[in-house]
């Protein structure tokens, strides 16, 4: 992983003992196959009483982890940017490689003849990440609403959840928000909103909820009182907010499981994996005849 100094920073002693928690934060993260982002280093490093939890600490980690990685004592690949993404279009150099790719990526509909069609829906893009990572492993589909969903977004997964309740299924949307006034009021509203076009779903939200915080206890931010919503939830829930980032990775992707296998007949589902393994071998016997053929060119 590249350590790559590009200009000579004064960091004084304390930035440089954060630097070295954040280094080992990532290579705990690392082992267990994550990646993270700047939010997400920022509360580890809150949660283990290393530094404050207020926005201008938030700022200050920010410019030491920038400052860090020119100097060169924080990988460059070790944080992501989940909001922007480089595209472009695959390549191959022979024929062979792209079966071989094929075979690998050929996927059956696994929730097929299940009873219920089901989604995760994640209120920050930046999580996207980890929540793919846990829906992908039991091909559920996954949407970052990235706040309050927008009309067109709202309106298209209505008429998709509409599709599925035709062909005789039950729709489930599991939800992740902050536990803060909009955060939660946003699981009604993505009810609320979809029944308005018309779509029967059965909402779910599993995070964040008051009975994690009391398990996980992830540090607390101050009530929105600029939300118009604030009133109402500081008197349910206190003065207290609490961020969806400030979960771990691992027990986020563990919320997530469980919620999906909870909606799922796992019988149905090992049956559909065995017979995508069955199909995925049959292009892969192609492999012999395509290598011949590219050999007598």
């Amino acid at each position: 992983m590249p350590c790559i100094q590009y200009q000579k920073t004064n960091i004084q002693r304390r930035g440089l003992l954060l630097i070295y928690k954040i280094n080992d934060i990532i290579t705990e993260y690392e082992k267990s196959g994550y990646s993270l982002t700047l939010r997400q280093i920022y509360y580890q490093l809150v949660s283990r009483d290393l530094i404050e939890n207020t926005e201008k600490s938030y700022k200050n980690i920010g410019n030491l982890v920038n400052n860090g990685r020119l100097a060169g004592l924080i990988d460059w690949n070790a944080l992501e940017d989940r909001t922007r993404k480089h595209r472009a279009l695959p390549h191959w150099e022979t024929p062979s490689e792209i079966v071989q790719g094929a075979a690998r990526q050929y996927r059956r509909d696994l929730w097929e003849g299940q009873d219920r069609y089901c989604e995760i829906w994640v209120e920050k893009d930046a999580l996207i990440g980890i929540v793919e990572q846990a829906a992908d492993r039991l091909d559920c589909p996954c949407f970052s609403c990235r706040g309050y969903t927008s009309q067109s977004a709202m309106w298209a997964a209505a008429m998709r959840f509409r599709r599925k309740t035709d062909e005789g299924r039950e729709c489930v949307i599991i939800h992740l928000g902050d536990h803060d006034p909009s955060g939660i009021d946003m699981t009604r509203d993505i009810k609320d909103r979809l029944t308005l076009f018309g779509a029967s779903v059965d909402v779910q939200r599993i995070a964040l909820n008051l009975p994690q915080i009391k398990k996980y206890k992830p540090p607390p931010n101050p009530a929105k009182e600029t939300d118009t919503r604030a009133a109402g939830d500081i008197t349910k829930y206190g003065s207290h907010s609490w961020e969806l980032d400030s979960l771990k990775p691992e027990i986020l992707d563990a919320l997530i499981t469980d919620a999906i296998k909870s909606n799922l007949d796992q019988n149905l589902y090992t049956q559909a994996m065995e017979k995508q393994e069955q199909e995925r071998q049959i292009i892969t016997s192609l492999l012999p005849v395509i290598k011949r053929r590219a050999n007598k060119k």
